[in-house]
Parts: C-alpha cells; sequence; structure tokens
C-alpha cells in the first residue's frame, strides 16, 4: 500500500551520527554475515550494468531486509532480489542521482584534457614552464574539490530514496523528491555520519579492500537508522484477501 506523498511528515535536526553507526551495528551483528553476503553481491550486481541500473534495486532489497529485521521479523538472502519488486522506482530514482554527477564530471574530464593539450600546444610540444604546470594543476586541484562538494552534496539529499520506495512505496520521483526535503532538513548531521563512515570505511579498504566490504553492512544500517530517526518506520499492512464465498442454505 503506498503512503501519499505529501501527507509524510519527517524530523528536522534529528539524525544522531554517532548513535546511527552504533544502533546499526546493534541492529545487524545478530545476522552480521548474511549482510555482508547481501552487501556484496548487491554491490556486485549493481556494477554489472552501467549507470547502475542495478544498483537500485539491490539497494531495495539490502533496506528491506533492514527493515524486517528492525521489525523482528525473519530474514533470509532472498530477500536482496525482492529489491526487483520495486525495479521500475527504483532505477529512476537512480537515473535522476546519476545524471547529475554525470553531467558534473564528464566536462570535468574533458576541460582538465583540452586545458593540458592547450598547454603543451603554447609551449610549442617544449617542456611547459614550472610556475605555469603548478598553477594549472594547482586551478583543477581547486575545481576538484568543488566538483566532490558538489557531489557530496547530492549523496546526502539522495540518501533516504531507496529507503522510502521500500518502506512507504514512494514513486522514484516522489522518493527523491521527499529525500531531497529530509535530506536538507538533516544536512550537517548526515552529512557527518556520513563523513565519519568514510573514515571506517577508508580503513577498511587499507586491508587491501577486503576490510571495505566488513564495513558497508554497518554503512546501511546507519543509513536505516538515520531514516528511522527523520521518518520512523511505516505501519505493515496486511495484505488484502478476498472476502469468503458466499453460504446457502
Amino acid at each position: 500500500m503506498s503512503f501519499p506523498f505529501d501527507q509524510i511528515e519527517f524530523n528536522r535536526n534529528a539524525v544522531q551520527p554517532v548513535e546511527c553507526i552504533k544502533a546499526g551495528w546493534e541492529l545487524i551483528k545478530s545476522q552480521y554475515w548474511l549482510f555482508v553476503g547481501m552487501s556484496l553481491v548487491g554491490v556486485i550486481i549493481g556494477s554489472v550494468v552501467p549507470f547502475g541500473i542495478l544498483m537500485g534495486p539491490m539497494m531495495c532489497g539490502i533496506y528491506l531486509a533492514l527493515f524486517k529485521i528492525r521489525r523482528g521479523e525473519p530474514i533470509e538472502f532472498g530477500l536482496l532480489f525482492k529489491g526487483f519488486d520495486y525495479f521500475g522506482d527504483a532505477v529512476i530514482a537512480t537515473l535522476i542521482h546519476a545524471v547529475p554527477i554525470v553531467v558534473i564530471v564528464v566536462p570535468t574530464y574533458i576541460i582538465f584534457y583540452v586545458g593540458m593539450f592547450a598547454m603543451m600546444g603554447v609551449s610549442g610540444g617544449r617542456q611547459p614552464e614550472p610556475a605555469a604546470l603548478l598553477g594549472f594543476f594547482g586551478f583543477f586541484a581547486l575545481f576538484w574539490f568543488v566538483v566532490m562538494i558538489l557531489i557530496m552534496v547530492l549523496s546526502v539529499i539522495f540518501l533516504f530514496a531507496y529507503p522510502l520506495i521500500v518502506d512507504r512505496r514512494l514513486s522514484g520521483l516522489n522518493a527523491v523528491k521527499l529525500s531531497i526535503r529530509a535530506g536538507f532538513a538533516n544536512f550537517w548531521r548526515l552529512l557527518g555520519m556520513m563523513l565519519l563512515m568514510g573514515v571506517l570505511i577508508f580503513v577498511g579498504v587499507l586491508f587491501c579492500y577486503v576490510g571495505a566490504f566488513l564495513v558497508m553492512p554497518v554503512y546501511f544500517a546507519a543509513i536505516a537508522t538515520a531514516y528511522e530517526q527523520v521518518f520512523g518506520l511505516g505501519q505493515v499492512q496486511a495484505p488484502l484477501t478476498p472476502p469468503p464465498p458466499p453460504t446457502f442454505t
């Protein structure tokens, strides 16, 4: 059952970054290795198709499992593939997220390489002046810093899109709209949580990338906890059953 988009309320400044990470670990620790497997398979499958077309359904499957375990319901590995029940909405949300990033990143690469070739042309094939070279790379270092900030902002405000699709049955477009509103209302706290998790993931990457996959389930669980702090969990609707057949006397 879907929830009316305009009637879903959310809390402002409700996210507690450290508490989200701690509560996320408590949420999954009894099924930790199951979530490691789901995260690993989900990311691998989601990376097979360009633009993350399959990543959306995989994320929906992971959040479906997280919300079920939060409600005390049994879970299994197959729930990961139940994310395909939300395929259309998940793909729409993924594309809405991916397109702005592509629009930002691709021209940046083009400008960088055009600038490099232009500088080589001006120098007549000789080694460019050190000052010019330093200025060029300094400019693009600053430019890339701005680009990374923009990507980080997009990631923060998009954070609740998949949980909203799963928990509130929103369309992909409405889930992104509501995620943006709630993301900005909790922006600095969500950013703090993402930075903390980024440090943990970076430490995991140092261990031959294997550690990153061990941290990833905690990351997803922390987002699910932050979602609950902002929106609360929607009530599970009982499935509709057909009326009993008429009886004749």
